[in-house]
């Protein structure tokens, strides 16, 4: 379709993207509200196309903050304008501003059922990964679809390692270590009563607020204690997270089951390596096979400040990707959360924690076979 322009959408837009909301869709509508967050919305790209001042359709791109994964969150074009290329021409525009801001990836969901969008996003380079059942409000189901939107191999993204969400507040320690656990042992129950479990053993009691976190030896020592070989980095010899704890008592219980830790995994006989982690390590294990789970700062996913416990899945000459156990974020689904690339510059800076710049790492494997389970 000739005469067409693309172009960031306004406020002056508002009224017109809400008539083209209720034209297109029956239900799962984005409101006036919605509209007018995702204009100002510094981490949202919103493209209008027109032509001769009439609105032909709109895109919506949601920039994960902190990550190198762009979604595209809704995209609707007038039925007059489908099958004359506004569609195509607004998704290429939407691809190519993603891709500027430092985005790799671009992923969808799609209903099942809409052989024409599927075609289209298929022709424009999408392949199907995955599925989700009753996703829209009226209980239809939704493909899941990803495109590659800056040019290098990803061909060994997809590592067995299942997803899991963390429960509460508090436990992403607990479904990072299920999670890399699950990828190597399929008897592994990815449930909150096996979730609970591993905080309790490995809680630091207290945190900064609320409920304590957990200690990389305590989730080591856990991951033993379910017939895993565990390696932990740390690169201080130091008690953990006290950097933003007040009270002196509470800091005085922390060092305490942080030495008790330590003399639990002596113990044992677990390996502890006194050293600053780096990604070429972190690689190493992969293509060991190992599972690892690493410590990163949130500020960049969230801006909490919270130590957060991540699974890594893959990494290449770009990235660093992770299964992230929280998806609490403002409009996360749960496929977000998967296999989520980080620019390996940038997660250099959020592997690194606090005051202190805290760098620690776990990695686990199962045994050889014939040598001896540690035991509790």
């Amino acid at each position: 379709m000739t005469g067409v322009q693309f172009r960031k959408a306004n406020r002056g837009d508002l009224d017109n993207l809400l008539m083209l909301e209720e034209a297109c869709f029956q239900s799962d509508r984005l409101s006036r509200r919605s509209f007018r967050h995702w204009i100002e919305a510094p981490h949202g790209i919103l493209f209008v196309a027109e032509s001769n001042g009439g609105l032909l359709g709109y895109g919506l791109v949601w920039c994960h903050r902190g990550t190198r994964l762009a979604r595209l969150y809704s995209l609707a074009v007038y039925s007059a304008s489908r099958g004359t290329g506004v569609a195509r021409q607004l998704l290429e525009q939407l691809e190519s501003a993603a891709a500027e801001c430092g985005h790799f990836f671009m992923r969808l969901e799609v209903a099942k059922s809409n052989l024409a969008a599927i075609g289209l996003y298929q022709r424009l380079g999408y392949t199907v990964f995955g599925e989700y059942r009753h996703y829209y409000e009226d209980d239809s189901d939704a493909l899941r679809m990803q495109k590659k939107i800056q040019r290098f191999d990803t061909s060994a993204l997809e590592r067995p390692i299942p997803w899991y969400c963390q429960t509460t507040q508090f436990t992403c320690g607990p479904a990072a270590l299920m999670m890399a656990m699950a990828g190597l042992d399929t008897n592994i129950q990815l449930d909150q009563a096996t979730e609970l479990d591993i905080w309790r053993e490995a809680t630091t009691i207290y945190m900064t607020s609320g409920h304590g976190g957990c200690h990389p030896v305590g989730l080591g020592l856990a991951a033993q204690s379910r017939g895993f070989d565990v390696e932990v980095y740390l690169n201080t010899r130091d008690p953990l997270f006290l950097d933003g704890v007040r009270s002196a008592d509470k800091k005085s219980v922390m060092e305490t089951v942080h030495n008790r830790f330590l003399e639990k995994a002596h113990e044992r006989q677990m390996d502890i390596v006194y050293a600053d982690i780096d990604q070429s390590q972190i690689k190493d294990w992969l293509q060991a096979g190992y599972g690892v789970l690493v410590l990163i700062s949130s500020y960049r996913l969230d801006r909490r400040k919270s130590p957060h416990w991540v699974t890594v899945t893959n990494i290449d000459e770009h990235c660093m990707y992770v299964h992230d156990p929280d998806n609490s974020a403002l409009n996360q689904q749960a496929f977000d959360c998967q296999h989520v690339p980080i620019a390996r510059e940038d997660f250099a800076m959020m592997s690194s924690f606090g005051v202190a710049r805290l760098r620690t790492a776990i990695a686990i494997r199962k045994p050889p076979a014939g040598s001896k389970a540690p035991t509790r």
